[in-house]
């Protein structure tokens, strides 16, 4: 017999404050603001090498900007430059949408799973073992969990796998009477942290130290005690967050010690297995968007078969899980859409162009610390991980020579302003989907974080200094 009824979840704590504004209007003024700036902004372009940008490459583009192109209707022609005009502005969205459609379906398809999960009791049922396990000691649990979600990402850079967690941890936090962003935040600031460092991350490492002409994964034991900065100020960071919620080290409210029935214990031994094997797949196969939607549609069938709920009833908390996490989703287009408008606009290159600028030819620890600078703003704009690299690094290691800055130092200021702004910027797909999964508005999530990530900035700048000292 499902032992269901003897979890005491608690109430959910109601934090985010009335008149508060919906990320929705926050990501159409910043949609706005990328209009507005293909006005007053040049055009110009890079040569590129597939997608390599090729240094000193760059070209103005003539463009004649008119307040009145606001309301041009008809097509520019090709290779033409002009502002975008309204009705292409609004274009953007459902072209957006089409473009991140991959991510978004994928949340979807992660948010009807973990419905079907939810109302068979197996997630509340794990939790309350899970507590048990560790005697409710949260301070434990905490850590060892951020050490391992940070280790998967800085050693094979895990990020959209962890989609599976979050629903979790947010169930978790709820279980201990904290706000779910507590929860969310435990997966979230591990996985930049691994991304700060990136010890041996695949992604931005196999195109970002090639460019400047290091050895793949060379500089790793440098990276390694970066991580473990980042690491140990994160993990300060959300103990004092926790204790300041006034919750005690050990959990002591109505744990239950029984064990897991043989239908809930089914259901996340899947969940658990699926997430190991996702991990292989991923990196043996490259999987993308597609590919993990179609394998969590299979795990989704494979759950709603073991839940013992009827095929009706199933089908109905799937769709409930979905509906959930329907407007968060798309967020995701909204935020590609941005992309989508300055690429029309063609003042991406420009504006890269005009950062590249702001570096100049100070000394090694300046220009280290303006390159972060850049990078920190460029990835507003680029928020993909190895599309950044792709488009930065070729500009940027002929820099970091000029000014006396080391390749691998190139790179560290890469992957700092790349994972320290993604912990925030709203134009990123994978924070959105984040938030998607755990139900949190951006708003919430950037109020949370600010205090941290000014930390990790300040951090960032004295780790470049002493790298660029020490001539790593």
């Amino acid at each position: 017999m499902d032992n269901t009824a003897t979890t005491k979840p608690i109430p959910e704590k109601r934090e985010v404050a009335k008149g508060a504004l919906n990320p929705l209007v926050i990501l159409l003024g910043i949609l706005l603001l990328a209009g507005a700036m293909t006005y007053f902004i040049e055009s110009g372009q890079f040569e590129r090498n597939g997608k390599l940008v090729i240094p000193g490459s760059y070209e103005v583009i003539e463009k004649d900007s008119r307040i009145s192109d606001i309301f041009r209707i008809s097509e520019r022609a090709e290779n033409e430059a002009a502002p975008v005009s309204f009705i292409e502005l609004l274009m953007t969205i459902p072209e957006g949408l089409e473009r991140g459609g991959g991510l978004i379906f994928m949340v979807l398809i992660i948010g009807g799973m973990f419905g079907v999960l939810t109302k068979a009791g197996a997630i509340d049922a794990g939790l309350e073992r899970l507590l048990s396990m560790v005697k409710g000691n949260i301070y434990v649990l905490t850590i060892a969990l951020m050490v391992v979600f940070s280790a998967g990402s800085t050693f094979l850079g895990l990020a959209s796998e962890y989609l599976l967690v979050i629903p979790i941890m947010v169930a978790m936090s709820k279980r201990l009477g904290l706000s779910p962003i507590i929860g969310f935040a435990i997966v979230t600031v591990s996985v930049k942290v691994g991304y700060i460092a990136s010890i041996s991350n695949p992604l931005p490492l196999t195109i970002a130290q090639p460019l400047v002409g290091l050895q793949i994964f060379s500089g790793a034991s440098m990276r390694s005690i970066f991580y473990l900065v980042f690491l140990t100020i994160g993990i300060a960071f959300m103990l004092i967050t926790i204790r300041a919620q006034k919750v005690t080290g050990n959990v002591s409210f109505d744990i239950n010690n029984e064990r897991l029935s043989w239908r809930h214990g089914s259901m996340l031994t899947v969940l658990i297995g699926s997430i190991g094997f996702l991990v292989y797949a991923s990196n043996q196969w490259q999987w993308r968007h597609e590919a993990f939607s179609a394998y969590y549609i299979g795990i989704s069938l494979l759950l709603c078969c073991l839940c013992g709920l009827g095929a009706n009833s199933a089908a109905n908390a799937f769709v409930g899980g979905m509906k959930k996490v329907l407007l968060a989703s798309v967020l995701i287009g909204v935020a590609s859409a941005v992309a989508v408008t300055l690429e029309k606009g063609q003042i991406l290159d420009s504006v890269v162009h005009q950062l590249v600028a702001m570096i100049g030819d100070g000394s090694p620890t300046v220009a280290a610390t303006s390159m972060f600078g850049a990078q920190l703003l460029l990835d507003f704009l680029i928020p993909s991980t190895s599309g950044q690299a792709a488009v930065s690094m070729p500009i940027m290691g002929p820099i970091g020579q000029l000014s006396g800055v080391s390749p691998q130092t190139t790179v560290v200021a890469f992957l700092f302003g790349n994972g320290i702004t993604n912990m925030l910027t709203p134009t990123s797909g994978t924070l959105l989907a984040y938030l998607a999964t755990a139900q949190i508005g951006w708003v919430q999530w950037a109020r949370f974080i600010l205090p941290l990530w000014f930390i990790f900035i300040i951090t960032a700048i004295i780790l470049l200094a002493v790298s660029v000292n020490v001539g790593f």
